[in-house]
């Protein structure tokens, strides 16, 4: 499984970005996909995931619950990740992972196998 992801850039406080996940060539019905973030200096963090296509329950950290958004789009294979009222502390590297969740940690980086390659966002005035 190759996970490609983009949508990141440079936006202001208050600002919204749209991040995508897509995977080239395999499905991703069967995997509950995550999003991490990493801001320099400190461990990653992950934000969001939403589970396999049969259920679609989506998970969210207290840091970005009610602004961000994931949903998926099994048909296109890609996952996105709708981030509005972006502010200063958001900026980091996202990633995008895949797994198959067996723990109740839906945020455990040990469940994710495939990861993506890491898009920037940057929110600054």
């Amino acid at each position: 499984v190759q996970l490609q992801a983009s949508g990141g850039g440079s936006v202001q406080p208050g600002g919204s970005l749209q991040l995508s996940c897509a995977s080239s060539g395999f499905p991703l019905d069967y995997f509950s996909i995550a999003w991490f973030r990493q801001a320099p200096g400190k461990e990653h963090e992950g934000i969001a995931c939403i589970d396999t296509s049969d259920t679609k329950r989506a998970y969210y950290s207290d840091s970005v619950k009610g602004r961000f958004a994931i949903s998926r789009d099994d048909a296109k294979n890609t996952v996105y990740l709708q981030m509005n009222s972006l502010k200063p502390e958001d900026t980091a590297v996202y990633y995008c992972a895949a797994g198959h969740i067996v723990g109740t940690d839906y945020f455990d980086e040990e469940e994710y196998h495939y990861w993506g390659q890491g898009t920037q966002v940057t929110v600054s005035s």
